[in-house]
């Protein structure tokens, strides 16, 4: 049987954590002269992949 190979588009998307898959945050790339700085910071703060998607997450990442 052939080896699972993970997808690349997920390996630069998602760093594991302990217990969880961390992930970056929407809405961050361009336009940020119209978000609030308060908005911004939060933007900024650690996001975790919920737990719906962390099967097909871990599929992705071959884990």
């Amino acid at each position: 049987m052939p080896k699972m190979k993970t997808v690349k588009s997920a390996l630069k998307r998602f760093k594991c954590a302990k217990n969880k898959v961390k992930r970056g945050s929407a809405f961050r790339s361009h336009i940020l002269t119209k978000k609030s700085p308060k908005r911004k910071r939060g933007l900024k703060a650690a996001k975790y992949v919920h737990s719906t998607n962390m099967n097909l997450v871990k599929d992705m990442l071959c884990m």
